[in-house]
């Protein structure tokens, strides 16, 4: 799917319709002292199988999409709901 680089949404800082920059959202790094993530190598940690069965065939074949867009006149950041499609273009305007 084709997606404007630059659409115009409601701002709910500025209460009313303005240009938003739209990028791909991209998930943050994960914390390596999160609490899951130390439960999860202690359990997999030493001898024996993974704790969790490993799933072998995906019933969907797409993931879901985030868009971010962020106001142009004061730089509030809005992330869109996610939809699924098989690939995304940010075209230039």
């Amino acid at each position: 799917m084709k997606v404007k680089s630059v659409m115009n949404k409601y701002c709910p800082r500025c209460r009313q319709h303005t240009e938003h920059a739209v990028s791909a959202y991209k998930k943050g790094k994960d914390r390596s002292r999160a609490q899951g993530k130390r439960r999860m190598t202690r359990k997999t940690k030493g001898y024996g199988s993974f704790p969790k069965p490993i799933q072998k065939r995906f019933a969907k074949t797409t993931k879901k999409t985030t868009l971010r867009l962020r106001c142009v006149e004061c730089d509030y950041t809005l992330i869109s709901k996610g939809m699924r499609l098989k690939k995304v273009e940010i075209e230039k305007v």
